[in-house]
């Protein structure tokens, strides 16, 4: 086997090379970012790679569970190598800011292309993304008229008619939040078991399941988000494509306060290493680059 140091050259070589090596470290640790995700979206490969190569920062990424993440950070404290916090959900966000996990952000560019109620109002964290928790319903077996708004679900003549997942769902955790804020606690709890009440099944599956059950019969009426929804409409599978067709799409409350609407978002960590690319992947992601990316994965998912 021929050894790496062959000779006095060679031996010079590497110790000088040891000698520069720590003068070059920050320069090339200062061109990478650490993201931790919970974000597992085929959509997010390309935007990483978008990223790489217009700004040759290169990514270093963990991917896990969002409430895992947060704990893991808060574990590992001013320790954590991690820069960024990618998650979905509002409250996972919201979890993040009241652990101190995130810093504040000064940036220009994302206070101008990012509306103020999808931000922290300090640049804790910013929102790229929304989706709507719609009710859908399907045509055959129930009127969309007499549904309007969330609290219609837990209607009795819906009985027997509800496929929603399960309720520690992050989606469901937050319109349950939404209900609370709107209405206090004991009318949301009131509400709650009016719809678990009117349970087609046990909870099971996600949302895409949800949607499949109500147009196969399963019950009349799915809650889903609307990218689900939206996957299946831009879906070549002749199966989804049945699946939109028995199902009406409802955005609810739409003469009050609107439907509940929810992002995913990100911040830079409180302790995170390399802070300036940390900002520049978030004021990436709200560039037109990044939501063009987007958009064309949703339309290209099967």
């Amino acid at each position: 086997m021929r050894s790496f140091f062959q000779n006095g050259s060679n031996r010079l070589a590497a110790v000088m090379g040891l000698m520069i090596l720590p003068f070059l470290i920050p320069d090339l640790a200062a061109q990478e970012v650490n993201i931790y995700s919970s974000r597992h979206y085929q959509t997010d490969e390309r935007l990483y790679e978008d990223f790489e190569k217009a700004t040759g920062i290169r990514i270093n990424r963990l991917e896990g569970e969002g409430d895992a993440l947060i704990a893991r950070l808060k574990q590992e404290g001013r320790n954590s190598p991690a820069d960024i916090l990618l998650t979905v959900d509002a409250g996972r966000l919201w979890r993040a800011e009241d652990a101190g996990l995130f810093q504040p952000i000064a940036s220009d560019e994302l206070t101008a292309k990012i509306p103020a109620h999808l931000r922290h109002p300090d640049g804790l964290w910013f929102g790229f993304s929304s989706r709507a928790r719609m009710i859908f319903v399907n045509r055959d077996l129930a009127d969309p008229a007499l549904i309007t708004g969330y609290e219609d679900l837990a209607d009795p003549r819906w009985k027997g008619q509800i496929c929603i997942r399960s309720s520690s769902n992050i989606y469901n955790l937050s319109l349950m939040a939404s209900m609370i804020a709107h209405h206090g606690e004991a009318d949301a709890l009131a509400w709650a078991k009016g719809v678990v009440a009117n349970f087609a099944r046990p909870p099971q599956g996600g949302d895409t399941d949800q949607l499949r059950a109500a147009a196969a019969g399963e019950c009349a009426i799915a809650v889903a988000n609307s990218y689900y929804f939206a996957r299946l409409m831009l879906s070549e599978d002749q199966a989804d494509r049945e699946v939109v067709a028995q199902l009406v799409p409802i955005f609810p409350n739409q003469d009050g306060r609107g439907t509940h609407v929810n992002i995913s978002g990100a911040g830079v960590l409180k302790y995170a290493p390399h802070q300036k690319e940390a900002i520049a992947f978030l004021e990436y992601l709200a560039s037109d680059s990044a939501r063009f990316i987007s958009r064309q994965a949703i339309m290209n998912i099967r």
